[in-house]
């Protein structure tokens, strides 16, 4: 028999609230305490909690012990503090066969690898241009060859002036000599005289490319890249290396910024960074020119500033010709902006360059030829330095452009450089050469290809030769740190470079050579003007080309073979083989995400992240302010961008740093002052992290990983 009990509600409804209250007052540890508390706190006396913190203790007591227990041979070891490794976690796959293929697709893959690389060794060596040590190691490890560091090469530039010395003095130039340089087959070839020039008989000593032999690389890299087990083992390798950082960052990732944390004074914000891909033309972001156009008009309004038909025209005139006044300017009618509209639109983009759409403008503020000598548009370029140089820690290297349809092209541009005394130590110089023959040759400016090439490079080489017959132009040349081809990529020319192509002289066509056409004659006269510029004294050129932005596969190819590095390099990632070399070979990377935003790819989707988890050297670049960006530090705007779309860590984002800094024409000297005295040497052992704020465990485990990679090749090649 059951009994029921009845309680009265009221009394239920306050047991149960006193209950409540108590379970209230006991997680917030104070029961006259009633703020709000997250559902997400833990309490004090969680288990978990307390474990993890004796876990913490037991740790730092183990890492304690270790240092009181550590060998007196080590202690005596007189490896700089900074140097040192802390301990970290590390991934390791066990096993005699670890490569995930079958063994004779490992020796197939590894046999192709290996062969590419030496490839890219040879042409890098002729040029003058980097190519890793560590890498060159395992290649003569293969090879049975002992390895002699001396042997490597380095590209020379110069250093900056020291306090009091003037860039544009003109007395320390070598002295000229006698030589002779002209063109044969699209190649400048130097001779001891005109009489051995008349017998085609160059200098032994300068090395050109093999035509025939390029040719067979180049068509042994586009059979590799299409083999099916490399393909299946370099998709596997990049799979395992993404992996492999995820792990290596979950495990990690606090003890690297403990790394940083403990480093006195160096921060993200002062740490060098270079903007490694930057056009001169729109260098300024769109308010600094709205700004500018202002302020000239303001000043200038009478200045005669062109000439139409003979007669002289002042800005006044200029702007009521097109129906425009400075004052009611905004940067929307400035139109000079990147949007939506541009996507997939090349020539949309273009277009751009010319503010309010009026070329007029464009020539009066971004060019160097014009009725004021190109003033304003120096006068810009000034005013960017100047606020590189108030930032400190930022460095740039804008293009300037040489389009090869005139053999004074050189001469007015290094003319306007000395002028207006263009040289800030924040700026490098480079030369961009479009890829715009077919309209040179429609127009009739350039009987043929061959003239555009000579009308780019002989100068050069004569200056080189001469210095003192052409100061002002030897003076720029100092400057200039390197080449660079750019054009719309996604083009298709329907050329396909072999040894039938027409020599350039033969070129005589409207229609424009391919991209790998450009890129070897490009590499060709770089590597003659190295070779004859190493033996003067004087400084190298990199190649560092446009590639992998649009296009074929095929760019991403001739740019592994001659460049550098590159700029974009979005193509890399249809294509496992090429990517799998491009991180074997440590070829530098700008990427310039927002630019891509704007033009071929969302930025979501932008290859970045995963190239920099997966080991390739990435920095980041800004392209062209002028359309993609809004603030007065674009860099560091394009550094915030992809920190908060892609979760970057500090390590990461000075990692990218880092290798910016590797990858610029910054001197020797520099690049020892900001990155420290042994950053020739690959690992922890070349990383100063009181100049760099990269962890000594990131850069362990990046040489580590290269270093497994390169031992599973040499391992392939050992079972033949």
């Amino acid at each position: 028999m059951f009994t029921s009990v009845i309680v009265p509600c009221c009394l239920l409804y306050q047991s149960m609230r006193a209950f409540a209250e108590e379970v209230f007052a006991s997680e917030t540890k104070d029961e006259g305490v009633r703020d709000e508390i997250s559902m997400f706190d833990v309490q004090d006396d969680c288990p978990i909690l307390q474990q993890e913190m004796a876990h913490h203790l037991h740790t730092d007591e183990d890492a304690e012990k270790r240092k009181v227990l550590r060998p007196v041979a080590e202690v005596e070891l007189d490896t700089p503090t900074y140097l040192e490794v802390p301990d970290f976690q590390r991934v390791a796959i066990i096993g005699d066969y670890a490569s995930g293929v079958t063994m004779d697709d490992f020796e197939v893959s590894c046999k192709g690898i290996y062969r590419a690389l030496s490839i890219r060794e040879k042409y890098m060596r002729q040029a003058f241009q980097r190519f890793p040590l560590t890498t060159s190691q395992y290649l003569r490890d293969i090879e049975g060859e002992p390895f002699k560091p001396e042997d490597s090469v380095q590209p020379v530039f110069t250093s900056p002036p020291k306090k009091g010395e003037d860039p544009f003095n003109t007395k320390c130039l070598p002295e000229n000599v006698k030589w002779v340089a002209r063109m044969k087959n699209g190649v400048i070839y130097v001779y001891k005289d005109a009489t051995a020039a008349d017998q085609h008989k160059p200098m032994e000593e300068l090395a050109i490319p093999d035509y025939e032999t390029f040719i067979d690389d180049m068509n042994f890299l586009i059979a590799l890249i299409a083999q099916g087990p490399t393909k299946t083992y370099t998709h596997r390798r990049l799979k395992f290396l993404m992996s492999k950082f995820n792990v290596h960052e979950m495990l990690n990732e606090m003890e690297e910024m403990k790394e940083l944390k403990m480093n006195p004074h160096r921060d993200f914000y002062n740490c060098r960074k270079v903007d490694t891909h930057i056009h001169a033309a729109a260098c300024m972001n769109q308010k600094h020119l709205l700004r500018f156009i202002k302020k000239s008009y303001q000043v200038d309004a009478d200045r005669v500033v062109q000439k139409v038909k003979g007669k002289d025209v002042t800005m006044k005139e200029l702007f009521a010709n097109l129906n425009l006044h400075p004052y009611d300017l905004t940067v929307d009618s400035l139109d000079v902006h990147a949007g939506r509209q541009t996507f997939q639109r090349f020539d949309k983009f273009n277009a751009k360059y010319n503010p309010v759409g009026a070329s007029e403008l464009r020539d009066l503020y971004m060019k160097t030829e014009n009725h004021i000598d190109g003033e304003y548009f120096a006068r810009i370029i000034k005013e960017v330095a100047s606020d590189l140089e108030d930032a400190r820690y930022q460095y740039a290297e804008p293009r300037l452009s040489i389009y090869g349809c005139n053999p004074n092209e050189w001469t007015k541009l290094s003319g306007w450089f000395n002028m207006h005394r263009v040289f800030s130590p924040q700026l490098k110089w480079m030369i961009q050469v479009p890829r715009i023959y077919d309209i040179f040759r429609g127009r009739n400016f350039v009987p043929h290809f061959g003239k555009m090439l000579e009308n780019i490079f002989l100068p050069v080489f004569q200056a080189t030769i001469e210095p003192h017959a052409h100061p002002e132009l030897s003076i720029f040349l100092k400057h200039v740190t390197g080449f660079d081809s750019v054009d719309d990529e996604s083009k298709h020319s329907g050329h396909m470079f072999s040894t039938k192509s027409p020599k350039p002289e033969e070129w005589d066509i409207v229609k424009n050579p391919s991209y790998t056409y450009y890129i070897y004659y490009m590499y060709a006269n770089i590597t003659m003007i190295n070779q004859l510029r190493k033996q003067r004294g004087m400084n190298t050129f990199q190649f560092r080309p446009h590639c992998g932005e649009a296009g074929a596969v095929t760019h991403l190819l001739a740019a592994f073979m001659t460049a550098d590095n590159i700029s974009h390099g979005l193509n890399l990632k249809k294509s496992p083989v090429l990517q799998y070399l491009y991180f074997l070979a440590q070829i530098p990377i700008a990427m310039s995400p927002l630019s891509n935003n704007s033009l071929f790819l969302e930025y979501a989707k932008n290859p970045l992240l995963e190239f920099l988890k997966k080991g390739l050297i990435v920095s980041l670049s800004t392209d062209d302010p002028m359309q993609f960006h809004y603030t007065k530090e674009p860099l560091m705007e394009e550094y915030a961008i992809a920190a908060q779309v892609f979760k970057l860590s500090t390590c990461d984002m000075c990692e990218i740093s880092r290798n910016s800094v590797l990858q610029s024409g910054l001197s020797n000297e520099e690049k020892i002052h900001f990155l420290g005295a042994d950053y020739l040497k690959e690992g922890p052992e070349g990383n100063d992290i009181r100049k760099t704020n990269v962890a000594q465990i990131r850069m362990a485990y990046r040489y580590e990983t290269l270093c497994y990679e390169l031992n599973l090749i040499k391992e392939g090649l050992k079972t033949e």
